[in-house]
């Protein structure tokens, strides 16, 4: 098992840094074991070489990172008996999985454990405080061994990042916080989900990380979050690297949606190409680091990749 001590790169490696894409609806589009509640943790639980395959995709992409398929090893996917049941053993063969995948590669790759939402996507309001830190103990514990550093996403409030933030502290691993973007933001600016601005999210959260990037929302409200982000970390916190990876989803969330039950159809404009040159603006906006999440597969990030190299 090789491992790297930091995500950040050496002085000798590119300043970009290619992420992986959406795993669920990766596994999804394969007929991988995939359904709600469960969603990809399904297929952790009745056919992990599927999993090993989708990192394997990555991988040949051109991915620099591959973030483990712990996304939907929480309560909220798996019922509270059974995460406390298997959430443990599950995790860890998560982390494997991407630890092989990373050591197979032809070129270097790096694994990050994913800290996801523990309570539901895009639901700011259902986050539990005082039950949070337990889950994200058991989630760490079960994962540090295999991965290089750790990232939290969809981070939806301050207050659930504060707790990534906490639970991520316990170890020496760098970590990398993104926030998920109000798809509609008002007129004053960017805000992340919770309406808490891009400026007080990234100084909640900037004497502890070592990048704030922006995930799982639409890629037209990416590029002026990532613009005021720059601009708003302040000189002490100039070696921070920003960056993204928005999703393909084509449904906007009414009020009933849960992420637990729904899967979302996808938009049929954002072609591997088109998904490249979105990339490329994030990247004149000041993005270091660049990927996929829900929907964006491994031709989109092979476009992608080949676009920024």
């Amino acid at each position: 098992m090789t491992r790297h001590l930091s995500i950040v790169p050496d002085l000798d490696e590119p300043a970009l840094t290619v992420l992986d894409g959406g795993m669920g609806k990766l596994l999804h589009r394969m007929g991988a074991p995939f359904r709600q509640p469960e969603w990809s943790a399904l297929t952790l639980m009745e056919a992990p070489d599927q999993v090993l395959d989708a990192h394997r995709a990555f991988v040949r992409a051109g991915a620099q990172v591959l973030t483990t398929s712990t996304y939907a090893v929480v309560p909220y996917h798996l019922g509270v008996d059974r995460f406390w049941e298997h959430g443990t053993q599950l995790a860890d063969l998560a982390a494997q999985l991407a630890r092989q995948a990373a050591d197979e590669a032809p070129h270097p790759v790096r694994v990050v454990g994913s800290l996801p939402p523990l309570f539901g996507s895009y639901e700011p309001d259902r986050f539990q405080p005082q039950a949070a830190p337990a889950i994200y103990q058991l989630l760490v514990d079960a994962q540090r061994n295999y991965v290089d550093g750790w990232l939290g996403e969809t981070v939806s409030s301050i207050a659930e990042a504060q707790a990534v933030v906490a639970a991520a502290g316990e170890t020496e691993l760098d970590l990398w916080l993104s926030y998920c973007l109000h798809n509609d933001p008002p007129e004053s600016g960017p805000t992340i989900v919770s309406g808490e601005t891009v400026a007080a999210a990234a100084a909640a959260v900037a004497d502890d990380v070592a990048a704030i990037l922006f995930n799982c929302c639409r890629v037209e409200v990416v590029a002026a979050a990532l613009l005021e982000l720059r601009q708003g970390l302040k000189a002490e916190h100039d070696h921070i690297r920003i960056g993204a990876y928005a999703n393909a989803f084509e449904d906007e969330h009414d009020e009933s949606y849960a992420a637990n039950e729904v899967i979302l159809r996808h938009r049929a404009d954002l072609t591997p190409a088109n998904y490249a040159e979105v990339g490329r603006s994030w990247v004149e906006a000041g993005a270091t680091i660049v990927g996929g999440c829900c929907g964006i597969h491994p031709e989109h990030i092979e476009a992608l990749a080949d676009a920024l190299g």
